[in-house]
Parts: structure tokens; sequence; C-alpha cells
């Protein structure tokens, strides 16, 4: 049966493989990935009604973090609308000079990133301001692009209105907060290091002095800014620190953001429901590449990536197909560590699902047994699966925010964060017997 099961699932990565070589959506791949699962279950003995209760069971697993990934989608388009994010980036902008771009091009992506909990809406952003600076004062491209792509991934992680952590902390059934919490103090050592290595390399690295690029005129031309456009950022980390649950606080949040919308920025009731459900949308093409998104639409495609991988997620409880890689990972975990297991398990994972959430359900599937503490498992899939799948290349995880920075592939090379955050958890983790970290 070991031999089948492997079949299987190296047929299910050569259909992951060849449909992003493909450039085909990943959902197709995911839609022939649930039919090749559901004949190996029938071809089990499994009968087609159990077959759909256990994809039905694996799915209906997802409802809670679809209804967080609803409120994200209403809250990113919000946040947009009511000028929260042009103004924390015309905050942002004002500190980009030549011999710190290459550092405050990784500060600012983790600043925004932790604000809008999106490391694509981060990209297309804050990236593309950073890179556009950088290009204009002679900085690498791609030691830019490093620092943007670990930027946009620390927020990515960490922030309480990130899907990866909403994801973790579901799939894990732990608090996000006290997540959160745990990601800081695993994340101290490795953000000081990248710290430092961009400074040195943006200090050695021979820059001229660029052109003002004035953001906030931009800005201006379409949104009030000013101080009550923060106010939905305020209103959700204020929450947060009381650790109100979290999609009471995005809900507060949500609703801060639709006042300011209509008696701040003069939005209609009409053209603010259609932005809750289509995302924002500049009129200004200037602006469109670094502002346009958000809305329960750009929800659509992760969720049914969510949806569908989960419903794998009951076939492959019900037919025990991922039985022996479970064993293996255990086994390994026993022999190493946990976290040793968990990380070779996230590589694998995302170099075959060529994104970020089906690579953190399929470590969480495969190494559940190999770390039975909720708390400490939730922290390896954060400084494992969530930083490994960017550094793929040919992932959307990296590709996506390093097409919309107009960064080069190479850049993956210079994203030491997302290198330094698993090596350091794996060193200090190395031993057989160790608690979850308190601090760096």
């Amino acid at each position: 049966m070991i031999q089948k099961e492997t079949l299987v699932l190296a047929l299910f990565s050569a259909v992951l493989i060849g449909c992003v070589a493909a450039e085909l959506p990943i959902l197709l791949a995911l839609a022939v990935g649930y039919g090749i699962f559901f004949a190996y279950a029938a071809g089990r003995g499994f009968a087609f009604r159990s077959i759909l209760k256990m994809s039905a069971h694996g799915a209906l697993k997802a409802k809670n973090i679809l209804i967080s990934f609803l409120l994200i989608g209403m809250l990113t388009a919000l946040w947009r609308a009511a000028g929260t994010i042009p103004v924390v980036v015309c905050f942002a902008a004002d500190f980009l000079r030549p011999s710190v771009m290459l550092l405050m091009a990784f500060l600012l992506n983790c600043l925004v990133s932790f604000l809008t909990g999106t490391a694509f809406g981060t990209a297309a952003t804050m990236g593309v301001i950073c890179m556009t600076m950088a290009q204009a004062m002679g900085c690498s491209p791609v030691l830019t692009g490093g620092a943007i792509l670990s930027g946009v991934y620390f927020g990515d992680r960490m922030s309480p209105v990130s899907t990866s952590a909403l994801l973790v902390a579901e799939l894990t059934g732990t608090n996000i907060f006290d997540n959160i919490r745990l990601m800081f103090a695993s994340a101290l050592i490795p953000f000081a290091a990248s710290c430092v290595f961009y400074t040195a390399a943006g200090f050695l690295s021979p820059t001229t002095p660029a052109a003002g690029m004035d953001i906030r005129a931009l800005f201006l031309g379409a949104f009030r800014l000013g101080l009550l456009p923060v106010l939905p950022a305020a209103v959700i980390l204020l929450l947060s620190l009381f650790r109100v649950p979290v999609k009471r606080a995005m809900s507060a949040s949500i609703l801060t953001a639709v006042l300011v919308c209509l008696f701040w920025q003069n939005i209609t009731p009409p053209a603010l429901i259609r932005l809750l459900f289509f995302g924002f949308l500049s009129p200004d093409p200037a602006l469109a590449p670094m502002i346009n998104g958000g809305g329960i639409q750009s929800m659509l495609n992760v969720g049914a990536i969510i949806c569908i991988s989960s419903s794998f997620s009951g076939i492959f409880e019900g037919t025990g197909l991922l039985t022996h890689l479970k064993e293996t990972a255990a086994s390994l975990g026993r022999r190493t560590s946990p976290f040793a297991a968990a990380l070779l398990a996230s590589v694998a994972a995302s170099a075959v699902a060529c994104n970020q959430t089906l690579a953190i359900l399929l470590t969480h599937q495969v190494c559940a047994n190999a770390e039975p503490d909720r708390q400490r498992f939730a922290l390896f899939l954060e400084n494992t699966a969530v930083v490994t799948a960017p550094l793929i290349p040919w992932s959307i995880a990296c590709a996506v925010p390093l097409d919309s920075a107009g960064a080069p592939s190479a850049a993956v090379l210079a994203a030491c964060y997302l290198y330094l955050l698993p090596l350091w958890r794996l060193l200090v983790q190395g031993q057989r017997t160790h608690d979850v970290p308190a601090a760096g």
C-alpha cells in the first residue's frame, strides 16, 4: 500500500508542478488532485457516499477561517478607501534615504505588512514605492527585492489580520494572540540580524541622490489625509493588545473604516457597498498599481484553495493515505527534533504545493504526530511553512510579490530574514527536548 500511496502523491505533485510551469491556475491543479484522491479512495473500496462525507467533513473544518477571510477582504478594501494605507505609505516614504534605503525597504514593508496582514498587498504598495526609489538611487535591485520580500512576509507571518496566521491558529486550535506573542519572541534575533545585514549592505553599496518622489501629492489628489484615516488601524491594534477575539476586532475596525469612508472621504453608500465586494479601484491610473485591491472578491481564490485542500484532509484521514508520511515525520522528529522534521516537510510541501496556503495545510497534515503540543506546533508551522514557501522561486508566494514590486527573481537570494528565521529556530530547537521559546 505504501507504494501505491507514494504513486498517488507523486502524481498529485506532478500535476501541481505542471500547472505552475504552464502558468495554469492552482485551483485547476487542486481540482484534478481531488479527482486523484477520490479515485484512490474508491480503489480502496470506499463507497462514493463515504468519500463525499470525508470530503465534507474536511471542508467543514474550514468554516471559521472562511468567515475570517470574508472579514479580511472587507477590511483591506475599506483601509484603502478610508485612506488608512495611503497615510501609512506617505508617512513611511519620508524616511527613504540612499544610505539606509535597503534597511528602510525592509522595515517599511515589515510595518505595512503587519498593519495589513498581506504580503501581496504590501508588495504592490510599499514594495513598488521602495523599488522605485531604490532604482532612482542606484541600489541593487537584487538586494532591494530581497529586503522587500523579507519585509512583506514579516507581517504576513504574525499580523492579527493575516490569513496565514489565522489559518495556523485554526488548524492547531490555538489562540492567535498567544501565537503572535511567541512569534515576536522567536523572531527577535533573525530580525535584528536582518537589520544589520541590510544596514551594512546599504552602506557598502554605491548609491546616488535621487529626485524626490512626491508620494503625498499623488495621494492628496484622491484622498483626504490626516489623523482620522489612521483610526481603523489603531482600533484593531488596540483591541489586539487587550486580546479581544480577532473577528470582533476586525468587525470594530470595519465599522470605524466605514464611518471614515462616509464622513471623511465622502464616499457614497452605493460606492461603499460595491468596494466591499469588489475591492477599492482608484480612478487615477498612477495610483492604481499601489492602492487597488481588497474586497470579498479578493478572498475567493484563497477561500476556494482552503475549501478544496480541507476536503483533501478529510480523505487523507478517512483513508490513511498520509499515515506512512506521518510515521516517517514522527520518527525523524524523535531522531533529530520535531522542528527539524517540520522544516524538512515544509520545504518539500512548499516546493510541491507552489503556494503558501497549501504548504501550511500539507505540513500540518504530515507533521501533526511529530509534535503533540498544539502551541509548540503552531509556532513550528509559523517558523517553517509560512516562511519557506516564499523561498521557492516557482511558488506564487515568491513570484507574485517580486513581480508586483518589479524585482528580479534572483532577489529571493537576498531575502535573508526568510532564511535566518527557520535556521535560527533549528539551531535553538535542535535538541530533542525543548520548551516553547519565551525570547529570541
